[in-house]
């Protein structure tokens, strides 16, 4: 196409930095519905078809999960025991023996009950069911003799495409092969989203049947720092994007160009990756999940299997700062022994700080094991609580961890009355720390795993600017820092409009801390500063994502 012919864009949630261009190639996709033809002969052995693919799926996912690490190893374990779940299996076979129906629809009708389940629990459970769907459709596959659905194996570099990503299929993307990703739907917060940042691929989701368009190009190019799919690149363009560095080493400490400090940190989610995290480079840990120690259990861990957890992580970071979230039980990540699993609203029931009103020994004992891990190291343990959304919980917080000796207590803001109250509430907790996801989810009235308000799920919208703001000029009333942990952070040019707003750290997964440290240091405090008064003057999303990245000219030549 001639220079001075309009390039053809297609927009969507940019929720993974970086350019990349390539033909595109569109994921396989499952068999789809089984028709429901009933069978008289041969019940028995219909019925003894399903577990042995159901065995066969969880074995090949078992084995892929052993060939990978982190958070794609976490979620192929996830999904394996999904297909090994005897419920869908021995509802399955039910089915076969008491309707006379084939084995592939009633495994499609017993995944369906299943999913239902747990789409009507809502938070973390309803997300599992786009799970049960991926194993449902693998078991299927499998009992037609046809192709498991997933990702295609090839040898030449392409932008994928697809409707959505399983977890299973975005925890096996190789990033020297897929260079990008579109989907058509998904939002921020999705499996997709977070796993695309984690490999560092560029991606936009939720380009809706737009995608259509994107699939009719030969070569496309994928700019998901804006956002944009470019639908007819110049061959300048093309080239651009082939040369970028894929991943940026990053090279602490973090600072803009004229010298102002931001701390660059990491978010851990169990053990294993906090030493990886630590080879990064990264300044410390902005956000310590501690959930790991409690999920799964149907007891509290002992003080001593946590002190065990929560030393190994210090002991990777002696000398940094590590700041540990209390545990955030509630909503998308359920526990028996402490969570209802019958509200109607867990997003908005009892979750984080809120459980220590019923159960106070559980908090009480996470701080006992907080305070003897932090004694035994060299690392500057910081302890924050999660949920906190009125003065009087800050102040309670901060004094229970005072009587167990831990003094650098602070709250995270991530519901709008903690926003609005950051001045009284950081008169008495040390620090804040924003958790941009549930800010949104909070401020939109949006749940953040629901695929249909994907557009609502972006921390660029307005009103959450607004608060991120409030935010920080409460903690700049108190002289009390102000971070973020949330996936915003991982955005470079987000990155940039927070630290204009006045934030002080950014805590990101580890293989952001290259392009948000080098698009810092290429960009001064002037810039920061007016690129946040552009995004903070918009009224849409989109127009701030847009103002601010025209206000930060280093982006271009990052190519970020």
């Amino acid at each position: 196409m001639s220079g001075d012919e309009q390039i053809r864009i297609i927009r969507g949630a940019g929720v993974s930095p970086g350019r990349a261009a390539g033909p595109t190639v569109r994921m396989a996709t499952a068999a789809g519905e089984p028709p429901r033809r009933r069978r008289s002969q041969g019940l028995d052995e219909a019925s003894a078809a399903i577990p042995a693919a159901a065995s066969a799926v969880a074995e090949d996912l078992t084995d892929r999960a052993e060939h990978t690490e982190g958070t794609a190893r976490e979620v192929l374990q996830t999904t394996a025991q999904i297909a090994k779940d005897p419920t869908l299996v021995s509802d399955a076979q039910q089915r076969v023996r008491d309707e006379q129906i084939t084995p592939e629809r009633a495994v499609w009708e017993a995944a369906g009950a299943v999913a239902s389940q747990f789409e009507s629990l809502g938070g973390y459970l309803a997300e599992r069911a786009r799970d049960v769907a991926d194993v449902r459709d693998r078991i299927i596959a499998h009992l037609l003799g046809a192709p498991s659905p997933g990702v295609p194996q090839r040898e030449e570099p392409y932008i994928l495409l697809a409707r959505d990503l399983a977890p299973v299929d975005t925890a096996q993307l190789d990033p020297e092969v897929v260079r990008a990703l579109v989907t058509e739907e998904g939002g921020p917060t999705s499996h997709t989203a977070i796993l695309a940042r984690a490999l560092g691929i560029p991606a936009v989701v939720g380009v809706g049947e737009a995608i259509e368009q994107v699939a009719a190009r030969d070569v496309v190019l994928v700019d998901g720092g804006a956002g944009e799919v470019l639908l007819d690149p110049t061959e300048e363009q093309v080239a651009a994007a082939k040369e970028r560095v894929r991943v940026r080493a990053f090279d602490p400490p973090g600072r803009t160009k004229d010298g102002h400090r931001v701390a660059l940190l990491a978010n851990v989610g169990e053990v294993a990756e906090a030493q990886p995290a630590a080879d990064s480079g990264a300044e410390g840990v902005g956000l310590f999940r501690t959930e790991f120690a409690f999920l799964g259990r149907d007891t509290e861990p002992s003080v001593a299997e946590q002190v065990d957890a929560y030393s190994a992580v210090f002991a990777a970071f002696a000398g940094r700062r590590v700041v540990i979230r209390t545990l955030d039980a509630g909503a998308d990540k359920p526990m028996p022994f402490l969570t209802s699993g019958e509200e109607s609203n867990p997003a908005l029931g009892v979750r984080g700080i809120r459980t220590s009103w019923q159960d106070r020994d559980v908090l009480e004992n996470q701080l006992t094991a907080i305070a003897q891990a932090a004694e035994d190291s060299e690392a500057e343990v910081w302890v924050m609580a999660p949920m906190v959304s009125r003065v009087a919980e800050a102040e309670d917080f901060v004094t229970a961890c005072a009587a167990h000796g831990l003094h650098r207590a602070g709250v995270m803001v991530e519901v709008p009355s903690a926003a609005l109250l950051a001045g009284p509430i950081l008169a008495r907790a040390e620090f804040a720390s924003i958790g941009t996801n549930d800010l949104t989810q909070y401020t939109l009235a949006a749940d953040r795993l629901l695929g249909s308000l994907a557009p609502l799920s972006t921390p660029w919208d307005p009103a959450v600017l607004q608060l991120l703001q409030y935010t920080c000029d409460g903690g700049a009333a108190q002289s009390r820092p102000v971070g973020v942990c949330g996936e915003a952070a991982a955005d470079p040019a987000l990155a940039a409009v927070l630290v204009g707003m006045g934030v002080s750290s950014l805590s990101m997964t580890p293989r952001a801390l290259g392009d948000v440290g080098a698009l810092l240091a290429a960009t001064t405090l002037a810039e920061c500063r007016a690129a946040a008064g552009r995004a903070l003057a918009a009224e849409s999303a989109e127009d701030a994502r847009r103002a601010a990245r025209g206000a930060l000219p280093a982006l271009v030549e990052l190519a970020l």
